[in-house]
């Protein structure tokens, strides 16, 4: 239900693992295991005993990213992968080169890398759409503290 959400939170530096794939009763074991926090949209699961659980209400994807940064407050972490959540470490262009396309080779110097998928990521023709998505959500955020700590 909320695989959109698991990729802009990853793209945000929120270590967001998904999983669609299991029963409840397998999940809220990895919750607990893993000290996650389990995000769904299924309140009867949300509502369960033994596990530390956030009901998303919103179908809007940009409603439901600010009901997890509301709940967990801003990422303070590096981005991850979109795919598969791993971390992200720096590659210098040279080691890029083998990977990425030709004309991304001449024209990039930003690289990174997954740890765990190997994937490599530059700043494509979409990354200043995210950087913009991604302070406007830390700016909704801020306002959002803001209204709650400003006498009323």
């Amino acid at each position: 239900m909320l695989g959109n959400l698991s990729r802009r939170l990853r793209w945000l530096g929120y270590d967001a693992e998904y999983r669609n794939d299991l029963p409840d009763e397998e999940m809220m074991r990895i919750a607990r295991e893993e000290s996650r926090l389990l995000v769904t949209r299924d309140r009867a699961l949300a509502g369960r005993r033994g596990v530390h659980a956030l009901f998303i209400a919103a179908t809007d994807l940009d409603a439901q990213v600010q009901a997890v940064v509301a709940a967990l407050g801003p990422s303070h972490g590096s981005t991850r992968c979109t795919v598969c959540n791993g971390e992200l470490e720096p590659l210098s262009p040279e080691q890029a080169a083998p990977l990425v396309p030709p004309y991304v080779a001449r024209t990039q110097t930003d690289f990174v890398r997954c740890r765990r998928c190997l994937r490599v990521y530059w700043p494509g023709t979409h990354w200043s759409g995210l950087q913009v998505w991604g302070e406007r959500a830390d700016a909704r955020h801020v306002d959002d503290q803001r209204e709650e700590t400003s006498p009323g």
